[in-house]
């Protein structure tokens, strides 16, 4: 299937906690974005859920992001190496830390569309 969005999203494998209250589980993402990210786990939440999220970047700079669970696709722990997509889309909200560190990273990605 074809994407939707005309959003310049970046395969990228990142170290993250998030969390409702606090980012306390582990995971790493897929991809990101300017506006998002998307988060690789078996520990989804429902689409609106608020989220804090600590991300660790390449270079050991930490990002804090409150971001929204926007969609999910659930599958079995033991399935998650092979599918592709298993996990959370995260709309980025705010940064509580971290903005221009983010947006420099992701601007700085290679092969950026």
């Amino acid at each position: 299937m074809a994407e939707k969005r005309n959003i310049g999203r970046h395969r990228k494998r990142l170290s993250l906690r998030f969390g409702i209250e606090s980012p306390t589980r582990l995971a790493f993402t897929e991809d990101i974005s300017d506006h998002g990210l998307f988060i690789k786990t078996t520990n989804i939440c429902p689409p609106g859920t608020r989220l804090q999220i600590e991300l660790t970047l390449s270079d050991n700079d930490s990002v804090f992001i409150e971001g929204m669970v926007r969609w999910t696709k659930k599958v079995p722990p033991q399935m998650i190496h092979l599918v592709r997509k298993s996990g959370m889309g995260v709309k980025i909200l705010r940064f509580i830390a971290g903005e221009e560190t983010y947006r420099t990273f992701v601007s700085n990605i290679p092969g950026k569309p």
